[in-house]
């Protein structure tokens, strides 16, 4: 394990049982993420980037398993801790960020609940702890704090997502898991978000795996980013290597296939000369 990584992924693989055979969802995946850095993680859906994300986290549930590989967090193997250190884990060293805001929160609890809950459960925090804590983080994210007593519902969708990714950042975790965080919300907001993560990530330090299908969005905030195709990771280059000369044909086709992507690599590759 490289002292610079805060996470290794080493020949990867995840099954599927079917009722008479299985199913290799992702196959001998690899890559690591840097310290401090945004590693993006691209391809359509069904290429076994989510499924690569619930595995790192230990989120998968029958009928997937982890069949082959080692999952490096900080050098340790999650892949062999027993129940009682991957729960300290979790959160703690690693956290992630699901796609729908709505589903991750409980929509008969406040925010500040939710918040005590957690901290509870993990610190040990009394109320008065907790509340003060959650102003932090609410505050780092751009929401007021007399928010607090407000439900999951009374909020636009890109609060709410804000408000997933404080909890996600709560116990200042080495790791920060985002699977598809942006995909339900408009462009304007779909922005506000990534520079509020860049921001963060600048301000903590800790490293983001940040997936989703949108390869050009992803440009805009990767530092380097994976291709997937068909449960194999088929490149690997810095986020502008990607964009201006992307070396597999499935790279070129995903750009091909986004009119706007495209017209901007060009516009971004004729300045360049």
């Amino acid at each position: 394990m490289d002292s610079h990584n805060t996470l290794e992924v080493n020949r990867l693989c995840v099954d599927y049982l079917l009722d008479d055979s299985e199913f290799r969802a992702v196959k001998e995946v690899s890559f690591n993420i840097r310290k401090g850095e945004i590693f993006g993680l691209a391809g359509e859906s069904g290429c076994g980037k989510s499924t690569i994300a619930f595995a790192i986290t230990q989120l998968l549930k029958p009928p997937a398993y982890i069949s082959q590989g080692e999952i490096l967090l900080n050098g340790e193997n999650t892949l062999t801790m027993d129940k009682a250190t991957l729960r300290k884990t979790r959160w703690n060293k690693v956290s992630m960020v699901f796609q729908s805001a709505m589903n991750s929160l409980n929509p008969v609890l406040t925010i500040e609940e939710q918040f005590r809950d957690m901290f509870y459960k993990h610190k040990g925090y009394d109320e008065q702890e907790s509340a003060r804590r959650a102003t932090q983080l609410l505050d780092l994210v751009g929401i007021e704090a007399n928010r607090l007593k407000d439900y999951p519902h009374q909020f636009s969708g890109g609060m709410r997502q804000r408000i997933v990714i404080a909890i996600g950042l709560a116990l200042n975790p080495d790791l920060l898991v985002m699977d598809e965080p942006t995909t339900a919300l408009d462009v304007v907001v779909q922005r506000e978000i990534l520079l509020q993560i860049h921001a963060l990530r600048k301000e903590f330090g800790f490293s983001v795996l940040f997936i989703t299908h949108d390869l050009s969005l992803m440009t805009q905030l990767c530092d380097r980013i994976g291709v997937m195709y068909q449960g194999e990771l088929v490149e690997v280059a810095k986020a502008k290597d990607i964009l201006l000369k992307p070396q597999h044909p499935y790279t070129q086709k995903l750009w091909h296939s986004i009119p706007a992507a495209f017209e901007q690599s060009m516009a971004v590759e004729e300045a360049s000369l």
